[in-house]
């Protein structure tokens, strides 16, 4: 049975949304079971509600504080020892638990990650891995998207290992390609870190494909694009504002006379399955790679198909063993300078 912690608190829309996500999720997979950490009458009502076969893998941990996304991270997670994000990341810690997802604050998650569960070895920086979806359906992971705002040559090294474990373990791609973003695609183009990155990149026994520019991130060029905090989580918020402008603007024509809406109506179907596609529902979460168990970030407006997929990503990454593959893979990695 793969037990998971869920932060019931976290999010715009809990605890009713999570615990529908997490029922979800229980509901498909039998051998997964729930540890709800939260404001226990809320949730003993919630759950009440919820099939037997439901309730009977569902486990209530009190927790009478929440840390909000205008609080100071690591500030609050110090202080708030009952916060329902310190105390489901202690479950994780102790071993009650082998996962942890959340919809909560960002910042309390990375933090409650590199304070109360810390680092796997050799990893220097944790980094955050959303997946982004491109052209051909399958996703492209990024990362670091936020966990670090700078990064040296051997972080952006660990970030292309981790990655390739967690595109090849959790998301099922055989020998995924792994590319660097960077401002052109000769090996001599970028800043001084990026070029040596590529260097150290060359000389992995990853499958690195070279250098990959903003304007083919999703195209599918690669399966894992690696890229400092810094600029990841920019290229991020550009395209959550992108794609939020270019359907309102669309909207906006889509209405303007008779023809307009004729033409929307026609259209529907098909913009529908555009708008599911670039959904990040449909992805779960972003793992903070590096960790030295599975954490899982989902989205803080995720309803509760987000939930549930989350938690069958934390399953999946549990079940196969990925943060032993990748310390493994940490610890084998050729440094610059050896032989």
């Amino acid at each position: 049975m793969i037990r998971i912690a869920v932060d019931a608190m976290g999010g715009d829309h809990a605890p009713d949304e999570i615990v529908a996500g997490a029922a979800l999720a229980l509901s498909a997979s039998p051998q997964m079971a729930v540890h709800l950490v939260g404001q226990q009458s809320a949730l003993e009502s919630l759950v009440a509600t919820a099939d037997q076969t439901v309730r009977d893998r569902i486990s209530i941990v009190p927790a009478s504080e929440v840390i909000g996304n205008d609080e100071a991270p690591a500030i609050a997670v110090r202080r708030k020892k009952d916060a329902s994000i310190v105390v489901a990341t202690r479950l994780l810690k102790e071993g009650h638990v082998q996962a942890l997802v959340t919809a909560g604050s960002t910042g309390a998650f990375m933090a409650a990650g590199l304070l109360v569960l810390g680092r796997l070895p050799g990893v220097g920086r944790p980094a955050l891995a959303p997946v982004l979806p491109t052209v051909d359906g399958k996703g492209v992971v990024l990362l670091d998207v936020g966990a670090n705002m700078d990064a040296t040559p051997d972080h952006l090294l660990q970030y292309a290992i981790m990655g390739s474990v967690y595109a090849e373990q959790v998301l099922g791609r055989s020998q995924p390609r792994v590319g660097l973003l960077n401002v052109g695609l000769e090996p001599g183009k970028g800043n001084m870190a990026v070029k040596e990155a590529y260097e150290m990149l060359v000389d992995q026994s990853i499958n690195f494909v070279g250098n990959i520019e903003a304007r083919d991130l999703l195209a599918g060029h690669a399966d894992v694009v690696v890229v400092d905090g810094f600029t990841g989580n920019v290229v991020l918020k550009f395209m959550e504002g992108m794609a939020a402008s270019l359907f309102a603007m669309m909207k906006d024509e889509f209405i303007r006379d008779w023809r307009s809406k004729l033409g929307a109506g026609l259209l529907r179907p098909a913009l529908r399955r555009l708008k599911d596609s670039l959904d990040y529902s449909e992805y779960g979460g972003a793992p903070l790679l590096g960790v030295k168990q599975a954490m899982i970030k989902c989205h803080g407006s995720s309803r509760a198909r987000a939930i549930a997929n989350g938690l069958q990503q934390a399953q999946r990454f549990v079940e196969n063993r990925s943060s032993e593959v990748m310390a493994q893979a940490i610890a084998a990695r050729r440094v610059k300078g050896e032989n």
